[in-house]
């Protein structure tokens, strides 16, 4: 039996406040991270089918044009090689997340320096490789725009990202304070752990794939589509997914390869990218222009907000980085303007990457708020207060929840933000000025459809079913607890099994909504279990308690097992996306603070604390969100100070394809950092009162940073990140100033 619920609006039952078993919420350990810990989880990357070949992709080395002549004859007489992939499925979907190449594109075409052009299989990895770079195909070239800022670049205005409310241009002329300013953000990769890799096999005509994806269903319809066969017909494993940011969304061009050439050669294909293969051809963060216009009266209270950005991607793609999302309801503006540009560009692919939009919306958004408030004399804090709206603005909604005022004040509490002194340099030990810096976080809240089934056995244990994958958030811990605390069993008597497309449907991983959405689905399940055991117990299901596999009611203590006559229950639970959305405006909340370094000689910045208190519903697991927001809040730390993919200009190639030259944070760039939950219900969110959480960390993280560095030194850099060398260069500028 099913228990299906559209989300149309409120649950005020809060049926998880009632329950006994005391494990939802605590910070459980994971139950697979013995096996993480101990490298006997297998990654895709891990496994070793007998017989399997490797391939190899081979890459284009122009910028736009088409492949003429693949010349695989000398390759194919190389030692090893079993074949030379050229089919027309391969580079017509070789984009990341599955979207095909623009509508020109064909078996020949090239619209970005690196793209997958052949596969290349021979019997070892190494023999794949050599004879992949040995390949030279003949091109016939064709004039490439690559930056996003040539006047040659044609620009969409996508309707839907447009929008104007009153009269901006007469806010900002009678505003009595008034902040213009242009930012630019640098592209950026996810850069995950665990490289992306596919393992494909053919029995029959079905195709077994095991493959780093962080959303199976959705790849699974992808990869039918590329292939051109029944979604039946495939099956993808990925129990255990080692990041992904976005970057697995959907099926990557390593996929489609894997499984065509070991249909072709009819033995099990591996493609594994190495590390300058995903940063080159799997996706981008799009680097961004954005002019921020602020018009405020003399007490703070904004009357004007205008937002333009300019993003890039690929012709003929539907994505663009959402730069705006939050700018529509963060901050109360009478008169508005938003306008969003799309830059066609042949450079790689621009997708998904944590928290598209906000990431980087947010965080110029709140550099912007930064300027004005030091404009304004006015306590940033304060400033930030002043203006949060009782109801989003222009269309009228409520908040579901607004925590964004109790972020901002229990924040600086915590972090002391009273000792901060206002002027820039007034704080000074040996060479390094001292500086704090602060900004909120928003992140919008999303649920999708899900579903997950819950058997429950006699002997008082549970079986977790659903597609859902675990990409590092905690997913096999999280679905684990709902089940537990729902059924009254310890965590030890719940299995949970993920990451097959033979299980229910999940909503997958990717954009915070997991674990709310498919832990509703387990949720709804359990409450399906509930209902009929409270009716054989005789009984209300409110009424009806389970704890430590029994169940309770009255004076009544049976066990569960007997109260199920000894035969197994199972039950699905379905949740949907209902008019809930469209009545309220659900969001996260959250709110950053940091202390910076800024050495007066070198212009090296250097982070000394940072904390961050936040609001995200109801916390299923206080360890596991602890994490995401930690690993957030350092993601802020690269855009703020290390991180950027750089474009060569000629041909728009990725100059620095590697870990040695893409700049992560490392320990030594990140101090102890402090993260706070505060309590919060949202009825509107889910049946849980949860809401999604790992993307609400970097929102605004690197913002509170940048901030830290103009209090500590009096440099405002706006193009991020901020190296030592643009921090130098405004240090030697402030220095000439103040000698003339």
């Amino acid at each position: 039996m099913t228990r299906h619920l559209k989300l149309d609006g409120p649950d005020t039952s809060r049926r998880l406040d009632g329950m006994a078993q005391g494990v939802l919420g605590r910070g459980e350990p994971r139950p697979e991270g013995a096996l993480k810990v101990t490298g006997r989880a297998l990654y895709t990357g891990d496994r070793q089918p007998a017989g399997a070949a490797h391939g190899a992709l081979v890459r284009a080395t122009i910028t736009r044009g088409r492949v003429t002549a693949l010349n695989a004859a000398p390759v194919l007489a190389m030692p090893g090689v079993l074949a030379v992939i050229d089919d027309p499925r391969l580079v017509r979907h070789s984009g990341p997340g599955g979207q095909p190449n623009p509508p020109e594109a064909d078996a020949r075409s090239v619209v970005y320096h690196g793209q997958p052009v052949a596969l290349v299989v021979a019997e070892t990895p190494e023999q794949a490789r050599h004879a992949a770079r040995a390949l030279r195909p003949d091109y016939a070239p064709e004039d490439a725009v690559t930056d996003p800022e040539d006047p040659r670049a044609p620009v969409d205005l996508p309707e839907k990202k447009q929008a104007s409310t009153g009269d901006l241009d007469s806010a900002i002329e009678t505003a009595d304070v008034v902040i213009d300013r242009s930012y630019r953000t640098a592209s950026m990769s996810a850069a995950a752990m665990e490289p992306h890799a596919t393992l494909a096999e053919w029995e029959g005509d079905r195709l077994t794939l095991h493959g780093t994806l962080q959303m199976l269903a959705v790849a699974r319809a992808q990869l039918a589509a590329a292939l051109q066969i029944g979604e039946d017909r495939i099956r993808i494993l990925a129990p255990h997914v080692g990041g992904g940011f976005g970057s697995k969304l959907g099926i990557t061009p390593e996929t489609v390869a894997a499984a065509i050439a070991a249909r072709q050669i009819g033995r099990p294909v591996y493609v594994v990218c190495a590390r300058p293969e995903a940063l080159e051809m799997v996706s981008r963060r799009s680097e961004t222009l954005q002019r921020i216009r602020l018009a405020a009266d003399e007490s703070g209270r904004l009357t004007g907000i205008g937002h333009e950005s300019l993003v890039s991607n690929l012709p003929g793609q539907s994505f663009s980085e959402p730069v705006q999302q939050a700018t529509h309801f963060t901050y109360e503006a009478a008169h508005r303007r938003i306008v969003h540009r799309v830059a066609r560009v042949h450079r790689m692919m621009a997708g998904p990457v944590r928290a598209p939009g906000e990431a980087v919306g947010a965080t110029v958004f709140e550099c912007a708020m930064d300027e004005l408030a030091d404009r304004l004399g006015l306590c940033p804090v304060a400033l930030r207060l002043r203006n949060i709206p009782k109801a989003e603005p222009v269309s009228g909604r409520p908040y579901s929840s607004n925590m964004l005022a109790a972020c901002l004040t229990e924040g600086a509490r915590r972090f002391g933000w009273d000792e901060r002194h206002a002027a820039p340099r007034a704080r000074r030990e040996g060479e390094w000025w001292i500086g704090m810096g602060m900004a909120s976080a928003v992140r919008v809240n999303l649920v999708m459809e899900a579903k997950a089934r819950v058997t429950l056995h006699p002997e008082a244990t549970a079986l977790v079913e659903t597609d859902m994958t675990d990409i590092g958030t905690g997913s096999y811990a999280v679905l684990t607890q709902i089940a537990a605390e729902l059924l009254g069993l310890p965590m030890q008597a719940v299995a949970t099994v993920l990451g097959d497309t033979e299980l229910p449907k999940s909503s997958g991983s990717g954009g915070s909504f997991g674990a709310a959405s498919t832990g509703t689905a387990v949720y709804l399940a359990c409450m399906e279990l509930r209902s009929r055991l409270a009716e054989a117990m005789g009984c209300p299901e409110p009424d009806l308690t389970l704890k430590d596999g029994h169940a309770i009611h009255a004076n009544t203590r049976r066990p569960i097992g007997e109260l199920m006559g000894r035969a197994l229950m199972q039950a699905e639970g379905h949740v949907t996306p209902g008019d809930a959305t469209g009545k309220v405006r659900q969001a996260t909340w959250g709110a950053h603070f940091a202390e910076v370094a800024v050495n007066a000689a070198t212009g090296e910045t250097r982070l000394r604390r940072m904390q961050g208190t936040f609001a995200a519903g109801r916390i299923l697991n206080a360890q596991t969100a602890r994490s995401q927001l930690l690993g957030g809040m350092i993601w802020g730390i690269g855009m703020a100070l290390t991180e950027e993919l750089v474009h060569d200009a000629r041909d728009g190639h990725v100059v620095n394809r590697d870990l040695a030259e893409y700049h992560l944070p490392v320990n030594a760039d990140v101090p102890a950092l402090e993260v706070h939950l505060l309590e919060e219900t949202d009825d509107w969110a889910t049946p849980m009162q949860a809401k999604g959480i790992g993307e609400l960390g970097i929102c605004g993280a690197g913002a509170a940073i940048l901030n830290a560095i103009h209090n500590a030194c009096g440099v405002r850099v706006r193009s991020f990140p901020a190296t030592l060398d643009k921090v130098l260069a405004g240090l030697e500028q402030a220095e000439a100033e103040a000698a003339g």
